[in-house]
């Protein structure tokens, strides 16, 4: 296949846009704003105030747009390298690139564009952050480190999946001090491995795992390369396992009044969203389980943000 073609439109226009929000992968990082704000809203017990919410939220939009932007500025060479092995139907497959994929590899975007796109949402995030509380400034420093360092080591080491576990627990121990300056250690460790636990097993092994062949071809090092499916899908199980029962611990350190029945209702998620995918696809092995496992994933800490939503309100 030949390197893709730089074709830059001229004109600003709906189609043009839809390119950056690709490149910050866009619909994703909606999805995954659901797990600052749950975190917030478990820290308090309550909603936070409308300004705090409304700051909250457009810091959190901006994070995530400039960090999933500045994946695809660090990994742009990596990139155009996958290019040459995916077809049109693989670049359309999972949440994250329901738009195109990689406009900057495929030279849609120019690299001046992306900088000026990751600059822009890098700034508000820190602007909005430093107003939150600067505890926050620093650790959306900590996440665009992690997010570099992870793509630097594509090609040198699978336990670089530790690293984007790290990366995104980042989002939600953020909104739990803009919320809350002096919060719980219990509380945060819990965020902290519940959401590593979800994005391990959940999310990075998952996707991984649908590139293995590309991945081999191109000499990078991933968890279900280094270590084959067998152990792949058992890691995936634990981490799914270890991530429901983490919620029902960090449900209960909320000071929020949970029922009885809330509790059922996000074990039977965390059963549908988490447990049942990764068994099927420990007992299958298919790429498409794999993908299913990833996406149903991406919806649990939006699926918890409701039902802490609804208990509140009722």
């Amino acid at each position: 296949m030949n390197t893709p073609e730089r074709v830059l439109p001229q004109r600003w226009n709906w189609d043009r846009a839809r390119l950056f929000f690709t490149l910050s992968r866009t619909p994703h990082g909606l999805v995954d704003m659901a797990s600052p704000a749950l975190a917030a809203l478990l820290v308090l017990g309550t909603f936070p105030s409308f300004w705090v919410t409304l700051l909250g939220l457009v810091t959190a939009f901006a994070g995530y747009t400039a960090v999933y932007a500045l994946n695809d500025l660090v990994d742009y060479r990596s990139d155009r390298e996958k290019m040459h092995f995916e077809d049109a139907a693989s670049r359309q497959r999972d949440l994250g690139a329901v738009m195109a994929r990689h406009p900057l590899a495929q030279g849609l975007l120019s690299l001046k564009e992306g900088l000026l796109w990751t600059g822009g949402w890098g700034a508000a995030a820190l602007l909005g952050a430093w107003a939150l509380n600067p505890v926050c400034l620093l650790i959306f420093f900590a996440a665009c480190f992690l997010e570099i360092l992870y793509c630097l080591l594509w090609r040198i080491t699978p336990y670089r999946a530790l690293l984007n576990g790290l990366v995104k627990t980042t989002g939600p121990l953020a909104a739990v001090f803009a919320v809350d300056p002096k919060p719980s250690w219990l509380f945060l460790a819990l965020v902290f491995l519940l959401v590593f636990f979800w994005e391990i097993g959940g999310q990075n092994i998952p996707n991984d795992w649908t590139d293995v062949e590309q991945d081999r071809r191109l000499g990078a090092k991933t968890v279900p390369i280094a270590f084959g499916p067998e152990k792949s899908g058992r890691m995936i199980l634990v981490s799914m396992g270890a991530a429901v029962f983490l919620t029902l611990l960090l449900f209960a350190a909320s000071p929020a009044d949970f029922i009885f029945p809330m509790y059922l209702l996000i074990a039977a998620m965390g059963g549908i969203l988490l447990i049942w995918p990764a068994v099927r696809l420990r007992k299958n092995r298919q790429d498409k389980d794999a993908m299913h496992l990833f996406n149903a994933a991406s919806y649990y800490p939006l699926a918890l943000l409701t039902v802490a939503a609804m208990n509140l309100i009722i």
